[in-house]
């Protein structure tokens, strides 16, 4: 399964020749993760308030194959592609209409509030697995 959010590109986001600055993709990623997890029932702000644990990016791979610009209508699509015992990968494109702009694997690491990995709960696994 995957998942989709829509992204304007403003001012912001842009360099001064209106195209989409390198790092605004990982923000637009970000993004993209921070919905695709809360679709599944899995939300930061509650796990971090209660103490639980948060996800920290571990590694990240990234492609630019193309640019965006001011006022586009960007997609995010993200997807879960492995789980382990204490991470899981995601896959993430950023595209215009259906060309793909841009594309990132990044491995996410459950932490604990003392900063080490810790053991993925079994229900949070369970939906990662299944998404």
């Amino acid at each position: 399964m995957s998942h989709t959010i829509n992204i304007r590109v403003y001012y912001e986001d842009t360099d001064a020749g209106g195209i989409v600055y390198y790092a605004n993709y990982l923000r637009f990623c970000e993004r993209g993760r921070t919905e695709f997890l809360r679709f599944l029932g899995v939300e930061n702000k509650p796990l971090k308030d209660q103490d639980v644990f948060i996800f920290v990016v571990r590694h990240l791979e990234a492609d630019y194959i193309s640019s965006a610009f001011l006022d586009d209508l960007l997609s995010v699509k993200t997807s879960v592609d492995m789980v382990k015992n204490a991470s899981f990968l995601m896959k993430q494109q950023v595209l215009r209409h259906d060309r793909v702009l841009f594309e990132m694997d990044v491995t996410m690491v459950c932490v604990g509030t003392n900063g080490k990995a810790v053991r993925l709960p079994e229900n949070l696994r369970k939906v990662l697995e299944n998404d």
